[in-house]
Formats: C-alpha cells, structure tokens, sequence
C-alpha cells in the first residue's frame, strides 16, 4: 500500500464495477448519489477489526469482504427492506499487500450483489490494524418498516437460515482439530462467510409480512431477548424444532454442546420474526416457538443456563467482575 498509494488503489479497485440501479453516482466524486424512492432510508452501519472479528490466518480476504457486507445488508433486511447500496471505509497498515486490499474489496462485491446492492463509496485510510466500517442503505418500497416491537402474545416465533454452525466453526477453529469430517469443512464455511437467507424474507414483502423480525447476529437468545423487550413479551422456544443431527454430530466430535451453539453461538445471520398464529408461514421459515405473556426469554418453558449471546465489550475468555455479575 505504501508503494501504491491510495488513489492509485482506488483507481483500481473501481475499475469495472456496475452500480446497482439505486446508486445513481458512485465512486469519483465527493459522495455518491443513492435513489430513495418512498422519501426513505433504512441505514445501518458495523466494524470488523482485525483480531477481534476475523484473522487473516483463518479467513480469506475475500471471506472478510463479504462478510463485511452481509451482517449489514441482513441488518437492512431485517428492517423490512432491500439493500440498495453499501459504503465502505477501510483502514490498514502501510505495509498490507495491494492484493489483500483488492480482495477484500472483491468479496464486498460479491456479497452486495448477492444482496442486491453495490458499493457506491468510501474512504481508505492508513491504520494501525485492518479495519473494515460498512454503512448500508435499503429501500422499503413504499412499504412501513418491520421493527422489533410489534410481536403480540399468540404469535408463532419462527426463524429462516441455519443456527449454530457459525459457532460451530469456531469452535473447529480454536480447538485441536485435524479437519478431516466434512462437517468441519461446511461449519468453517459458515463462520467465515455467512449466508443470510435474503431471499426468505424479500419474497415475503407484502404477501406474508411479519409482525417482528429480527437479524441473529449475537445469539438466538440473545436478539430473541431484544425483540422480546421491544415487543414487551415473552418468548419460549422449543428445544426439538432446533435440533440438527449433524451439528449434533460435529458436537460429539469436539466433545461440545450443539445446542449452546444453536441457543448463542452467534453470527448465523439468520432471520428470526413472528407471525399471528392464524398467518401461514412464508417459504424458507420453520417454527420454533411462541410469544407468551411476560419478559424474557425461555426454552422449553425454563430460564436459559450458560452464555446467550455475544457481548462486544466482552471477550470469549474474559470473566465477568463482581460487579457486572
């Protein structure tokens, strides 16, 4: 980079990109130029730090790109809307490879299109670390946001994507493994770049409209804990609609608890919503609870044992002071 320089890299990492219908100006001049077609933005805006959100010993560039990309763009979806356009703020060192840049900026690609949207613009800075800030737009097509507040007693709980292979991977990547089951292969995959299932939720727009959806980001407990506190609710989830034989199975093999990965592993960025009982679940969403009179969050009727979630402010290893216990 320090040979390059950033205009030069800029140059290049712009070169033959096609902008997303949405973006009617994009990189070159001092900001870009984003349709909002109903008067509206949703914005959403996350980091990732090198070693605190990825390793370059463990994930690709390209892997780290789109990541980037897909925890905000499945934040947008969350909100009821179709992610539009992303921009992007990068910082590293001076002596990072051109090449690693450019691959990140390649697997941003990829995912925003995945996503439906493009990159429109950003900044690139010298760092002391690689530091990847995404900031991303959706449109709501005329259509009123999905919130986390709306969940009313009654309604069915249900979640699109897989849970707990994220955490699974994790897992496969801080233990003594000889990655040698597939399953390790397709829990590493999961962890390093997410799938979130836009699809199961933009298809639904207008046809099958939640009354609360959420991204699961920190833990399914965890963003269920959110989206019961918005909604003034209760939530129970039903241990057997979560059971998934071969994360089971990978579980035996790390002699570690599936269902604590399901439960708050972390990073699926799957959707979890709900539904009015007499409301048919769109394609892509299976049942895995309800919403109950009361606060907080269940499972199989009982209070939750061990971590829900992640905490940013928290590490994996840390342990909680006497005050914060």
């Amino acid at each position: 980079m320090r040979e390059l320089g950033e205009f030069a890299l800029i140059d290049r990492i712009n070169a033959g990109r096609e902008q997303a219908a949405h973006v009617l100006l994009g990189p070159g001049d001092d900001a870009a130029l984003v349709a909002a077609p109903d008067g509206r933005f949703v914005v959403s805006t996350d980091m990732l730090v090198e070693g605190r959100h990825f390793r370059l010993d463990w994930s690709s560039p390209v892997d780290i790109g789109r990541k980037a990309i897909a925890q905000n763009a499945a934040d947008v979806v969350a909100m009821g809307a179709r992610p539009t356009a992303f921009v992007v703020a990068l910082g590293c060192p001076a002596d990072t490879p051109a090449a690693v840049v450019e691959a990140i900026t390649d697997g941003m690609w990829i995912e925003a299109n995945r996503a439906g949207g493009s990159i429109a613009g950003g900044d690139l800075v010298r760092s002391e670390q690689l530091v990847v800030s995404v900031t991303a737009f959706g449109d709501l097509g005329g259509q009123a946001a999905i919130t986390r507040s709306g969940a009313v007693v009654g309604d069915i709980v249900a979640v699109a994507g897989e849970l707990g292979w994220s955490g699974a991977g994790l897992a496969v990547l801080t233990g003594d493994s000889d990655f040698t089951d597939p399953a390790y292969a397709y829990a590493l995959a999961a962890h390093r770049v997410p799938q979130p299932p836009y699809a199961a939720v933009i298809d639904a727009f207008g046809t099958h409209t939640p009354t609360a959806l959420t991204d699961v980001s920190d833990g399914l407990l965890a963003d269920l804990g959110h989206l019961a506190a918005a909604s003034h609710v209760a939530i129970d989830v039903h241990s057997a609609a979560l059971t998934d034989p071969e994360l089971s199975a990978l579980a035996t093999l790390l002699d570690a608890d599936a269902a604590q990965w399901i439960l708050a592993g972390g990073e699926d960025h799957a959707f979890a919503g709900t539904w009015s009982a007499e409301a048919a679940l769109p394609a892509g969403w299976r049942p895995i609870g309800a919403v109950t009179a009361g606060s907080g969050v269940t499972v199989d009727g009982m209070a939750p044992t061990g971590d829900t979630g992640w905490e940013s402010f928290r590490g994996v290893d840390d342990t909680p002071t006497d005050d914060e216990r």
